[in-house]
């Protein structure tokens, strides 16, 4: 603990509900997550042995204009490796704690310590009417110092509450080694549907599989990946097959985002040159054609909680790899209708962080 004491973690959380939305889909995806905190952003990390990756970052603004769309209104973080703290943080713990916060009329989390072990300290500010018992107690035993409770005022309609989660500090060496993943340049690239449709459909068509193979037939795990596939068209597919099925869903009328000349290598030569470029001469924008489409496989019900993430809302870009990857840029809006944050996640396949991927 050691390393722990020369830390020092605080941040004003403003936007609980979608703090809250972000770590339950994170939980969905896996246990733990990696997160890596420094004033600049918070990255939210999940690594798992098999199935997908995520990579989530919320960008730390210093404009007025941009803060009410943020989670964090301020942050600050210290430490003896450049200002940057790495923490492994249990999701579900988290989550819940930050589900209790979701009425609070104000909400910070720090790093702290408890009985020689790092925590995350989740305090918030409940209001509650004077002819109102509280659920929480309210006596002046609950761990905090003077100086921390008199920066939330004293009024006697207030409740100050404290959660803890326990946590691991991570020694920078140890995830030194751990980068988001580089794939080449996408076939295809394209605005999905909404998630929690694509969600249902998947689900059936896993479900349609897995009773297949109950009832006998010689289908194998491989054979009964979901297929997903688009085209420069504007067309996705959602396909399943096995012996004794062939089911697709098409979906026309999609959005394929213009590549920036000033975010590609070789500006517009490189964009002429480009993997997308080629294949819009190929297909059609009926899905009809048998040419043109970025295919890959995946599991099913990993597919399934990665669309899990559509409780977020906001944009999401599906990158095709032919036969190799898929990459999805998730981006939660503000009200100015910029991207602030994004979540990538890269689904296991069998063989945009900001705007600037596209």
């Amino acid at each position: 603990m050691q390393q722990a004491d020369r830390m020092r973690f605080k941040a004003s959380i403003q936007n609980i509900t979608t703090f809250t939305k972000l770590t339950a889909s994170l939980n969905s995806l896996g246990p733990l997550a990696w997160v890596k905190l420094s004033e600049e952003q918070v990255c939210f990390t999940i690594i798992p042995e098999q199935g997908t990756q995520v990579w989530a970052v919320e960008k730390i603004s210093r404009q007025k204009q941009s803060l009410n769309d943020s989670i964090f209104e301020t942050i600050s973080v210290q430490s003896a490796a450049n200002n940057v703290i790495n923490l492994e943080v249990p999701l579900a713990s988290l989550n819940r704690a930050l589900k209790s916060a979701i009425n609070a009329t104000s909400a910070q989390i720090r790093l702290t310590k408890k009985d020689n072990l790092p925590m995350l300290a989740l305090t918030i500010v409940t209001t509650t009417s004077s002819n109102t018992y509280s659920a929480f107690p309210t006596g002046n035993n609950d761990g905090f110092d003077t100086a921390f409770e008199s920066d939330f005022g004293g009024g006697n309609r207030e409740t100050i509450v404290t959660q803890e989660i326990p946590v691991r500090v991570l020694a920078p060496d140890t995830v030194a080694h751990l980068h988001e993943p580089a794939c080449r340049e996408p076939d295809v690239h394209i605005i999905l549907p909404p998630l929690m449709q694509l969600k249902s459909i998947s689900d059936r068509f896993t479900k349609l599989a897995l009773a297949d193979t109950k009832t006998g037939s010689t289908t194998t795990s491989a054979r009964t990946r979901l297929e997903i596939a688009a085209n420069m068209h504007g067309c996705l597919k959602m396909s399943i097959r096995s012996d004794a099925m062939n089911i697709s869903s098409i979906w026309t009328d999609l959005n394929n985002p213009e590549l920036d000349p000033g975010h590609v290598a070789g500006g517009e030569n490189g964009i002429a040159e480009h993997p997308s470029t080629r294949m819009k001469q190929l297909g059609s924008a009926d899905g009809r054609s048998d040419e043109g489409w970025a295919v890959v496989r995946i599991d099913g019900r990993d597919w399934g909680k990665v669309m899990s993430v559509g409780r977020l809302g906001g944009r999401v870009i599906a990158c095709f790899c032919h036969e190799h990857a898929l990459i999805l840029y998730v981006y939660l809006p503000n009200d100015n209708g910029e991207d602030e944050s994004v979540l990538t996640s890269s689904p296991s396949a069998t063989t945009p962080r900001r705007k600037e991927t596209l």
